[in-house]
């Protein structure tokens, strides 16, 4: 057991365990790995303005079964996504009020194993997306500086931004999976050795017993003919 807590714990970047209710803030891209004790629930809060995007990706990364519930609230209390005993997923969704945003991961099923889960949650803003870029945009159309037409140059770089963060969340996501692969092969790799243990310890045992009992039959062989 207590090699197992070991492995957990190397396994993540980062591992808190959090009380009822963590704040993660009001940033725009979160990624957190924690360590979901069993028997418990933990959420966590996002700050989210009305027309943004939410996108929430989940992982569990370690922890036996590798599944927990999934359950995403909106800030007026109505459950916008419900997973049960999922080792992954997935979710987006259009924010139509202000307000907090509540995700909550359930291991209460799990009355022995804790879990490790990675999660992500990607903002898409709408409100925050164009107001520093307009106030560029007239400064550059007052001084006629530039000869290309700036709506280009605007959707060439937005095109390469959604590139690169895309890359980046495909790339965190694959080292979620690597660590939870990892995790099973080790997990595994234990089981084979002690089985294997096991299996020779009972060959020794019962070759023991076999030898043994051939020498008791060659003594009683041979106090017969004296």
């Amino acid at each position: 057991m207590m090699n197992v807590s070991a492995e957990l714990g190397l396994l993540a970047c980062l591992i808190l365990t959090v009380g009822l209710t963590l704040g993660l803030g009001p940033n725009q891209n979160v990624e957190f790995t924690f360590l979901l004790p069993a028997g418990r629930t933990e959420c966590f809060f996002q700050t989210t303005a009305r027309n943004d995007s939410m996108e929430v990706e989940y992982q569990v990364i370690a922890g036996s079964g590798l599944d927990v519930g999934f359950t995403l609230v909106s800030p007026g209390g109505f459950r916008l996504v419900s997973d049960f005993r999922r080792s992954d997923g997935i979710h987006t969704v259009d924010a139509t009020e202000d307000g907090d945003y509540r995700l909550c991961f359930d291991n209460s099923f799990s009355k022995l194993s804790e879990k490790m889960v990675f999660f992500e949650v990607i903002i898409n803003s709408q409100s925050s997306a164009g107001g520093g870029r307009d106030d560029w945009a007239d400064v550059a159309l007052a001084e006629s500086m530039v000869e290309y037409r700036l709506e280009d140059i605007r959707a060439t770089m937005d095109t390469v931004y959604q590139r690169l963060e895309r890359t980046r969340q495909v790339q965190t996501v694959l080292r979620a999976f690597e660590a939870r692969d990892r995790y099973l092969l080790e997990d595994n790799l234990w089981r084979v050795s002690f089985w294997s243990c096991l299996n020779l310890l009972v060959m020794i045992a019962v070759s023991a017993t076999q030898i043994y009992s051939l020498r008791r039959l060659f003594d009683d062989t041979k106090r017969v003919h004296t």
